[in-house]
Protein backbone atom coordinates (compact mmCIF):
# COMPACT_ATOMS: atom_id res chain seq x y z
CA UNK A 1 0.00 0.00 0.00
CA UNK A 2 2.87 2.35 0.80
CA UNK A 3 4.09 2.19 -2.78
CA UNK A 4 1.47 4.60 -4.05
CA UNK A 5 3.00 8.06 -3.92
CA UNK A 6 1.70 10.11 -1.07
CA UNK A 7 3.68 13.13 -2.11
CA UNK A 8 2.25 16.19 -3.65
CA UNK A 9 3.57 17.80 -6.78
CA UNK A 10 6.41 19.96 -5.54
CA UNK A 11 6.30 21.80 -8.84
CA UNK A 12 8.25 25.01 -9.13
CA UNK A 13 8.80 26.63 -5.75
CA UNK A 14 9.84 30.17 -5.20
CA UNK A 15 12.90 30.87 -3.08
CA UNK A 16 12.22 31.65 0.57
CA UNK A 17 14.34 33.92 2.76
CA UNK A 18 13.99 32.54 6.28
CA UNK A 19 13.40 34.64 9.38
CA UNK A 20 14.82 32.15 11.90
CA UNK A 21 18.14 30.40 12.41
CA UNK A 22 19.57 26.89 12.75
CA UNK A 23 20.68 25.37 16.05
CA UNK A 24 22.25 22.10 17.18
CA UNK A 25 20.43 20.30 20.02
CA UNK A 26 22.16 17.13 21.18
CA UNK A 27 22.16 14.84 18.11
CA UNK A 28 19.70 17.00 16.16
CA UNK A 29 19.87 20.05 14.00
CA UNK A 30 16.79 22.26 14.10
CA UNK A 31 15.38 25.44 12.60
CA UNK A 32 14.03 27.91 15.17
CA UNK A 33 12.08 31.11 14.80
CA UNK A 34 11.07 33.26 17.77
CA UNK A 35 8.35 35.89 17.96
CA UNK A 36 9.32 39.51 18.51
CA UNK A 37 8.30 39.38 22.18
CA UNK A 38 9.10 36.89 24.93
CA UNK A 39 6.69 34.03 25.53
CA UNK A 40 6.50 30.72 27.37
CA UNK A 41 4.49 29.06 24.59
CA UNK A 42 6.07 26.96 21.88
CA UNK A 43 5.15 24.87 18.85
CA UNK A 44 7.11 22.01 17.30
CA UNK A 45 6.70 21.59 13.53
CA UNK A 46 7.08 18.06 12.15
CA UNK A 47 8.24 18.27 8.53
CA UNK A 48 7.16 16.09 5.63
CA UNK A 49 9.29 13.65 3.60
CA UNK A 50 11.22 16.57 2.08
CA UNK A 51 12.81 17.25 5.44
CA UNK A 52 13.51 20.16 7.73
CA UNK A 53 15.21 22.35 5.11
CA UNK A 54 12.28 22.39 2.65
CA UNK A 55 11.27 26.04 2.03
CA UNK A 56 7.53 25.40 2.56
CA UNK A 57 8.15 24.04 6.05
CA UNK A 58 10.39 26.95 7.02
CA UNK A 59 7.70 29.30 5.81
CA UNK A 60 5.20 27.57 8.14
CA UNK A 61 7.63 27.78 11.09
CA UNK A 62 7.99 31.53 10.53
CA UNK A 63 4.23 31.91 10.10
CA UNK A 64 3.49 30.24 13.45
CA UNK A 65 6.24 32.24 15.18
CA UNK A 66 4.52 35.37 13.85
CA UNK A 67 1.48 34.39 15.92
CA UNK A 68 3.51 34.52 19.12
CA UNK A 69 5.07 31.08 19.58
CA UNK A 70 8.68 29.96 19.84
CA UNK A 71 8.55 27.64 16.83
CA UNK A 72 11.00 24.87 16.03
CA UNK A 73 11.37 22.31 13.26
CA UNK A 74 13.90 19.62 14.21
CA UNK A 75 15.46 17.31 11.66
CA UNK A 76 13.46 14.18 12.46
CA UNK A 77 15.58 12.35 9.86
CA UNK A 78 18.67 12.86 12.07
CA UNK A 79 21.00 13.96 9.28
CA UNK A 80 19.97 11.23 6.81
CA UNK A 81 18.82 12.19 3.32
CA UNK A 82 15.23 13.40 2.98
CA UNK A 83 13.17 12.16 0.05
CA UNK A 84 13.85 14.15 -3.12
CA UNK A 85 11.44 14.79 -5.96
CA UNK A 86 14.03 13.21 -8.31
CA UNK A 87 14.06 9.91 -6.35
CA UNK A 88 12.32 6.84 -7.79
CA UNK A 89 8.94 5.74 -6.50
CA UNK A 90 9.97 2.11 -6.47
CA UNK A 91 12.42 2.97 -3.69
CA UNK A 92 9.89 4.77 -1.52
CA UNK A 93 8.79 1.80 0.63
CA UNK A 94 12.43 1.08 1.52
CA UNK A 95 13.08 4.72 2.26
CA UNK A 96 10.01 4.75 4.54
CA UNK A 97 11.28 1.71 6.45
CA UNK A 98 14.28 3.79 7.47
CA UNK A 99 12.20 6.90 8.14
CA UNK A 100 9.37 5.64 10.29
CA UNK A 101 7.03 8.41 11.52
CA UNK A 102 6.19 6.24 14.54
CA UNK A 103 9.81 6.31 15.71
CA UNK A 104 10.10 9.97 16.65
CA UNK A 105 9.77 9.73 20.43
CA UNK A 106 13.43 10.23 21.22
CA UNK A 107 13.71 13.27 18.96
CA UNK A 108 10.51 14.75 20.41
CA UNK A 109 11.92 14.34 23.93
CA UNK A 110 15.17 16.09 22.99
CA UNK A 111 13.25 19.03 21.54
CA UNK A 112 10.81 19.23 24.47
CA UNK A 113 13.72 19.33 26.89
CA UNK A 114 15.40 22.09 24.86
CA UNK A 115 12.20 24.16 24.72
CA UNK A 116 11.63 23.84 28.46
CA UNK A 117 15.21 24.29 29.66
CA UNK A 118 16.69 26.67 27.10
CA UNK A 119 13.64 28.62 25.94
CA UNK A 120 11.52 28.67 29.10
CA UNK A 121 8.53 27.08 27.37
CA UNK A 122 5.73 25.96 29.67
CA UNK A 123 3.10 24.96 27.09
CA UNK A 124 4.09 23.19 23.91
CA UNK A 125 1.98 22.14 20.94
CA UNK A 126 2.88 20.32 17.74
CA UNK A 127 1.78 20.54 14.10
CA UNK A 128 2.88 18.18 11.34
CA UNK A 129 2.41 17.82 7.61
CA UNK A 130 2.02 14.53 5.70
CA UNK A 131 4.86 12.37 7.11
CA UNK A 132 4.88 14.83 10.01
CA UNK A 133 1.10 14.50 10.32
CA UNK A 134 1.59 10.79 10.97
CA UNK A 135 4.28 11.65 13.54
CA UNK A 136 1.88 14.07 15.27
CA UNK A 137 -0.87 11.44 15.46
CA UNK A 138 1.64 9.05 17.03
CA UNK A 139 3.01 11.59 19.52
CA UNK A 140 -0.46 12.72 20.61
CA UNK A 141 -1.07 9.12 21.69
CA UNK A 142 2.23 8.82 23.54
CA UNK A 143 3.50 12.13 24.89
CA UNK A 144 1.42 13.97 27.51
CA UNK A 145 3.84 16.93 27.45
CA UNK A 146 2.32 18.03 24.12
CA UNK A 147 -0.73 20.07 25.10
CA UNK A 148 -2.28 20.10 21.61
CA UNK A 149 -1.64 18.72 18.14
CA UNK A 150 -2.59 19.47 14.55
CA UNK A 151 -2.08 16.65 12.04
CA UNK A 152 -2.30 17.80 8.42
CA UNK A 153 -2.99 15.04 5.90
CA UNK A 154 -1.05 12.36 7.74
CA UNK A 155 -1.96 8.97 6.33
CA UNK A 156 -4.31 7.16 8.66
CA UNK A 157 -2.80 4.05 10.15
CA UNK A 158 -5.34 1.53 11.35
CA UNK A 159 -3.93 -0.99 13.71
CA UNK A 160 -5.88 -0.89 16.97
CA UNK A 161 -8.13 1.05 19.31
CA UNK A 162 -4.90 2.46 20.72
CA UNK A 163 -4.68 4.68 17.65
CA UNK A 164 -7.65 6.70 18.88
CA UNK A 165 -6.93 7.24 22.57
CA UNK A 166 -5.45 10.69 22.18
CA UNK A 167 -3.93 12.24 25.31
CA UNK A 168 -4.63 15.88 24.45
CA UNK A 169 -6.72 17.92 21.96
CA UNK A 170 -5.92 17.02 18.36
CA UNK A 171 -7.16 18.50 15.09
CA UNK A 172 -7.00 16.50 11.84
CA UNK A 173 -6.92 18.46 8.57
CA UNK A 174 -7.50 16.73 5.21
CA UNK A 175 -7.94 17.73 1.57
CA UNK A 176 -11.03 16.36 -0.16
CA UNK A 177 -9.04 15.35 -3.26
CA UNK A 178 -6.06 13.80 -1.46
CA UNK A 179 -5.08 10.77 -3.55
CA UNK A 180 -3.54 9.06 -0.53
CA UNK A 181 -6.34 9.36 2.03
CA UNK A 182 -9.84 8.33 1.02
CA UNK A 183 -12.96 9.93 2.47
CA UNK A 184 -13.90 6.45 3.76
CA UNK A 185 -10.75 6.41 5.86
CA UNK A 186 -11.59 9.85 7.22
CA UNK A 187 -15.15 8.76 8.15
CA UNK A 188 -13.71 5.69 9.86
CA UNK A 189 -11.28 7.87 11.83
CA UNK A 190 -14.21 10.02 12.94
CA UNK A 191 -16.23 6.97 14.04
CA UNK A 192 -13.34 5.53 16.01
CA UNK A 193 -12.52 8.84 17.70
CA UNK A 194 -16.17 9.17 18.74
CA UNK A 195 -15.88 5.73 20.26
CA UNK A 196 -12.51 5.90 22.02
CA UNK A 197 -11.27 9.46 22.32
CA UNK A 198 -11.77 11.24 25.67
CA UNK A 199 -10.29 14.65 24.78
CA UNK A 200 -11.44 17.36 22.33
CA UNK A 201 -10.72 16.52 18.70
CA UNK A 202 -11.78 17.87 15.35
CA UNK A 203 -11.69 16.59 11.78
CA UNK A 204 -12.11 18.93 8.84
CA UNK A 205 -11.99 18.27 5.10
CA UNK A 206 -11.23 21.18 2.77
CA UNK A 207 -13.10 21.12 -0.59
CA UNK A 208 -11.12 20.41 -3.75
CA UNK A 209 -7.76 20.32 -1.96
CA UNK A 210 -5.00 17.84 -2.73
CA UNK A 211 -2.27 16.35 -0.54
CA UNK A 212 0.12 19.01 0.75
CA UNK A 213 -2.20 21.95 0.08
CA UNK A 214 -1.82 23.79 3.39
CA UNK A 215 1.89 24.49 3.33
CA UNK A 216 2.19 26.41 0.07
CA UNK A 217 3.75 29.86 0.20
CA UNK A 218 1.46 32.68 -1.03
CA UNK A 219 3.24 33.11 -4.36
CA UNK A 220 2.95 29.36 -5.07
CA UNK A 221 -0.83 29.16 -4.50
CA UNK A 222 -3.41 28.85 -7.27
CA UNK A 223 -6.14 31.49 -6.95
CA UNK A 224 -8.93 28.88 -6.62
CA UNK A 225 -7.14 27.13 -3.76
CA UNK A 226 -6.03 30.23 -1.89
CA UNK A 227 -9.17 30.68 0.26
CA UNK A 228 -9.02 27.04 1.43
CA UNK A 229 -5.29 27.18 2.14
CA UNK A 230 -5.74 30.35 4.17
CA UNK A 231 -8.73 28.88 6.01
CA UNK A 232 -6.78 25.72 6.90
CA UNK A 233 -3.92 27.79 8.25
CA UNK A 234 -6.27 30.00 10.29
CA UNK A 235 -7.96 26.88 11.65
CA UNK A 236 -4.57 25.40 12.56
CA UNK A 237 -3.52 28.57 14.41
CA UNK A 238 -6.92 28.87 16.14
CA UNK A 239 -6.61 25.32 17.47
CA UNK A 240 -3.13 26.06 18.82
CA UNK A 241 -4.34 29.34 20.36
CA UNK A 242 -7.24 27.56 22.01
CA UNK A 243 -5.12 24.91 23.72
CA UNK A 244 -1.50 26.10 23.90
Amino acid sequence: QMADPFLYDTGERSHYGCLGHEVQIEHLKAYVCRPSFSTDKAVIVAHDVFGWRFPDIRYIVDLIAGHGYITICPDFFKGTEPWKSTDHWADFPDWMKNHDPMKVDKEADVVLKYLKEQCGAKKIGIVGFSWGGMAVHHLMLKNPQLTAGVSLYGRIIRDSEERYRLLNPTFFIFGEKDHTISLDQIFLLEDKLKQYCKVPYKIKVYPGQVHGFAQLKPEDMKPDDKPYIEEARRDMIDWIKMFV
